[in-house]
């Protein structure tokens, strides 16, 4: 990752000197990262970046060029950039790996660290995870609406710039993408890339069965045809079956083709019956042309005959809910190891904070399928039968019985080391399909989920609801004191 220290918001940095003026700056505290709502109406979200979290933290230091830029802001004191000039993060994180089902509420990742450093990271943690959660949550929601085909990630011309659309590859691929147009992100990250060839490169020869040879020529074991530039089933049909079968009578594989426009249903449709009635029943159909999850859905209701799809500006962008909203909130504080809890209050109810040192604890059925997380304090452990609670409409119950346990925050950091081996792409997009796997179908219908369940424990609940009366009493007596 590049030099990245002043990747972050301005008040941190005028949060962390006003810590060091004022005595603070050695006082130990503990956020939570997690985020209030899953993007795209969907069931559950897919955890993604921790790998660059990773090289973040471990590459965090200021430049000669930093600290000189800071100075000349004239804001901060001389005695402030030279403990920036010697800056590293010590502290410690916990984090669920990436390709984990997660889902609001939950502390995806934990930083437990000095608070100017805490503080530090906040902008950069929340700008990695919000991007790569989003894309890899939408890529799962494409992907699962293919029922099992296969989607190329076409994204990066789309996206909003080279880093997300080089990010977004690698979490559409984490959410379950079989290859990307994107090759930079192909040799960064070993994703397989493919693609076909444009409609400038049909038009640019006297024909289009001209164009079909020549690229024939040039790719004969990987020839696969864009057949809609000028009519998809009377020319670019009958020109790409004519090709195909001229390059099978030489002995190689005819891929198959790709529609860009039109009714896909239909044109793919009709396309399979051609391409079968001319012993091209092993060619492949690519359909693309502004999908998502809800048109692929219809064309495939519809008896669409589309092997693979290619998916692009509303995934890179996640176009119906172009941003996670992750947030990054304070939920203990204290000094040499002894923490006391802290809540954020507000009129609104969904941004009422969960105090203390927490994690998170998933329950399983004897089949292996998640049934309920409890977000839970860092020190509590569980038996049967257990009886959970929503925290909101506590008359909403469930006993558990015959469970199995994983807590999914795993140790990363430990005293600024890491302490995490961070697997492969390919070994997370595996575990992320292992995770979808573990839910029931019904939390991963595309419209209208079923409402996975998530409660706050006991202990923790009783605490929440403790700190939220101390803190009332207390605005209580200020409001009169001050009439």
């Amino acid at each position: 990752m590049r030099d990245v220290a002043l990747l972050t918001d301005l008040y941190q940095l005028t949060m962390m000197q006003g810590y060091y003026q004022n005595g603070y700056a050695d006082k130990d505290a503990v956020f939570d990262l997690y985020f209030r709502k899953i993007p795209s109406g969907g069931g559950y979200a897919i955890a993604a970046g921790l790998e660059q979290v990773v090289e973040y933290i471990e590459g965090l230091q200021f430049s000669v060029d930093d600290l000189d830029y800071l100075k000349g802001l004239n804001l901060f004191a001389e005695d402030f950039l030279k403990v920036l000039q010697d800056f590293r993060f010590h502290g410690d994180i916990d984090a669920v790996p990436e390709g984990t089902v997660v889902f609001p509420y939950e502390p995806i990742l934990r930083v437990k660290a000095r608070i100017s450093e805490a503080q530090l990271i906040e902008t950069a943690l929340l700008n990695i995870v919000n991007f790569e959660t989003l894309i890899a949550s939408k890529a799962s929601r494409v992907v699962a609406a293919t029922g099992g085909g296969s989607v190329m990630e076409f994204g990066l011309r789309r996206a909003q710039g080279p880093d997300a659309g080089i990010m977004g590859s690698r979490a559409a691929f984490i959410g379950g993408c079989q290859s990307t147009s994107n090759v930079l992100a192909g040799k960064r990250y070993g994703i397989p890339v493919s693609g076909t060839q444009a409609h400038s490169w049909i038009q640019c020869f006297p024909s289009e069965l001209a164009a079909f040879r020549a690229y024939a020529r040039t790719f004969p074991d990987q020839c696969l045809l864009l057949v809609d530039t000028y009519n998809v089933l009377k020319s670019g049909v009958p020109n790409a079956i004519q090709v195909g079968l001229e390059l099978e009578a030489e002995g190689h594989p005819f891929l198959g083709i790709r529609i860009d426009s039109g009714d896909l249903t239909y044109l793919s449709r009709e396309a399979r019956k051609k391409l079968d009635a001319a012993g091209l029943k092993h060619a492949k159909i690519v359909g693309s042309n502004d999908l998502d999850e809800h048109t692929i859905t219809a064309i495939r209701a519809q008896g669409a005959a589309i092997d693979s799809w290619g998916v692009g500006t509303h995934l890179i962008t996640s176009k119906d809910t172009p941003a996670l909203g992750g947030v990054y909130k304070l939920a203990a504080e204290g000094k040499d190891g002894l923490f006391e809890p802290r809540l954020k209050v507000s009129e609104n109810i969904s941004k009422i904070t969960n105090p203390g040192i927490k994690k998170i604890v998933r329950f399983y059925d004897q089949q292996g399928k998640a049934m309920a997380d409890l977000i839970a304090l860092e020190d509590e452990q569980f038996q049967e039968p257990l009886t959970i609670f929503d925290p909101i409409q506590t008359w909403k119950r469930k006993t558990l019985t015959n469970f199995k346990t994983r807590e999914l925050l795993v140790p990363v950091f430990r005293g600024g080391k890491r302490v995490y081996d961070l697997p492969n792409l390919k070994e997370i997009q595996t575990y992320a399909q292992r995770e979808c796997d573990s839910l029931w179908d019904e939390v991963k219908r595309l419209v209208n989920p079923h409402h996975y369940i998530v409660d706050l424990s006991p202990k923790l609940f009783e605490l929440r609801q403790s700190l939220l009366l101390e803190i009332s009493n207390s605005v209580e007596k200020v409001s009169k004191t001050m009439k």
